[in-house]
């Protein structure tokens, strides 16, 4: 059959309306078609025409393009929270401070040994990250995103009640930080209270993202908050952060960055070192029922 075709090939033609029968005909038979021809035809368009055959095969590893499989990177992340050690450690971290592994497995209250294996599962996930001083290895979260993740989380855990009763423990539930912002009950009516002056104006495609308005950045600027290098952040400006312990907004975001760092400026919260909670002092409860309407009791 291979001498058959031969026969119909004329000497003339460049083999382009000969490919779609070299692909049905087997490798070995290739071979010998390529001989037969070779005397007629030339090798130099032989050559031509092999390189466009070997065109139209398809090549999985080379042709395809599935895509990023998002369903299956949500189901790594999930499994690597997924244990009670580790969401341990993770909440923990919560409140911005960098921890070493021993510091951590006794928070999760498993050995230093196995710790580290946790540890390296959440690294492996891109939730926490290493920072290296000296001898030591410090962890802390990845970034705001995995804090806001947390503690939607929680929100989530609690379930839906008719009646909302907190069981967040109480120097936790009154102010502590949410990364590198407040939250907590006074957060939460700071929140209220900017958005009742006008400071901060829904977004219409985005509700929970908030933008500046012109009383804002007056207001702002009078409590002494730098509007501008704020607004120059490469990050979302202010947005509603769901509250853990309140399952209301409370102002995440750069200005709530802005809000907290400049609250401990002025020492109107002060910080525990080995937890979130915030404490508000006298100073405080005064400043901010003068500024901000929010009663403290």
């Amino acid at each position: 059959m291979v001498l058959l075709v031969l026969v119909l090939v004329e000497p003339s033609c460049r083999l382009r309306d000969s490919v779609a029968v070299m692909a049905a005909i087997s490798e070995s038979a290739s071979r010998r078609f390529i001989l037969a021809v070779a005397n007629s035809v030339g090798s130099s368009c032989i050559a031509r025409s092999m390189h466009k055959a070997r065109h139209r095969h398809f090549v999985y590893n080379q042709t395809m393009d599935v895509g990023p499989h998002h369903d299956l990177s949500v189901s790594r992340i999930a499994a690597a929270i997924a244990e009670p050690a580790r969401v341990r450690m993770l909440y923990c971290l919560m409140d911005g401070h960098a921890r070493t592994s021993t510091e951590l497995a006794a928070v999760a209250e498993v050995s230093p040994s196995t710790a580290s294996v946790h540890l390296a599962r959440l690294k492996q996930r891109q939730l926490v990250k290493v920072l290296a001083q000296g001898k030591y290895r410090y962890y802390r979260l990845a970034g705001r995103s995995v804090a806001t993740a947390l503690e939607a989380l929680q929100v989530a855990a609690g379930g839906s009640r008719s009646k909302f009763v907190p069981t967040t423990p109480p120097h936790l539930r009154g102010a502590r930080t949410c990364y590198d912002h407040m939250a907590g009950a006074v957060a939460v009516a700071l929140h209220d209270r900017i958005l009742q002056r006008g400071w901060l104006k829904a977004r219409v495609r985005d509700q929970r993202a908030y933008d500046l308005t012109a009383a804002g950045t007056r207001a702002l600027g009078d409590l002494g908050v730098q509007v501008e290098e704020t607004l120059a952040l490469r990050r979302r400006f202010a947005f509603a952060c769901l509250d853990w312990s309140e399952r209301r907004p409370h102002v995440g975001g750069a200005l709530g960055a802005a809000l907290l760092t400049l609250a401990l400026k002025k020492k109107w919260v002060g910080q525990d070192l080995d937890s979130r909670a915030l404490s508000v002092t006298r100073s405080g409860k005064q400043q901010m029922y003068d500024r901000f309407g929010v009663s403290i009791r």
